[in-house]
């Protein structure tokens, strides 16, 4: 933290000046007074051992299960979906080009976990009279999480930047040659 950029700011007798909320360094000095790892709020705890780079501290808080299961599984299992992070900036890209005097924008996403589901999504795409740019695709991947926990993946980080979003299965429409809740789902951001 201390040799680390950028340059922590000092006072005029050379003490160094952390700019950070001291609600959770309770806990921090907890831990380094007794070695004792927090057992609340441990997410916040968390972001803060990772500031001050107290590396014992994280890797203990890591093998604990709210932080295993979002920073180890979660992670990985989003790491193992091709473009990702693009894919959600995109939604959030399409969703925001369309609220223009809308209370809702509405992003059509195709989410296929094998290459078959894949190769049958863009069958299904190309026979469809739609604007295919407004449909986001997410996958195939390998790893064992179902379509729905992806869908709870998207959600929550979406949510996680501020947007109110919901989503359901698409509904069938015309031309559709497969059951369209089997890869189509309509995720809605609600503005005001």
């Amino acid at each position: 933290m201390f040799t680390g950029q950028p340059k922590l700011r000092t006072d005029s007798e050379g003490r160094f000046f952390i700019d950070r909320p001291g609600t959770y360094f309770k806990y921090i000095l907890e831990y380094l007074r007794s070695n004792q790892v927090p057992t609340q709020c441990i997410q916040d705890v968390y972001k803060e051992a990772l500031f001050y780079d107290i590396e014992p501290l994280v890797k203990q808080l890591e093998d604990s299960p709210p932080i295993f299961g979002e920073v180890v599984a979660r992670k990985q299992f989003l790491a193992r979906v091709p473009n990702y992070s693009e894919n959600i900036e995109l939604m959030i890209r399409i969703a925001r080009a369309e609220a223009v005097a809308s209370r809702h924008s509405s992003i059509t996403v195709c989410v296929v976990r094998t290459e078959e589901d894949a190769a049958k999504c863009h069958n299904t795409l190309n026979s469809l009279d739609m604007d295919k740019k407004s449909v986001v695709k997410f996958g195939p991947w390998k790893a064992a999480p179902s379509i729905s926990d992806l869908l709870d993946c998207i959600k929550m980080d979406i949510e996680a930047k501020g947007y109110k979003i919901s989503f359901q299965p698409h509904i069938t429409e015309k031309g559709f040659r497969f059951k369209s809740y089997d890869f189509f789902y309509k995720f809605l951001f609600t503005w005001w």
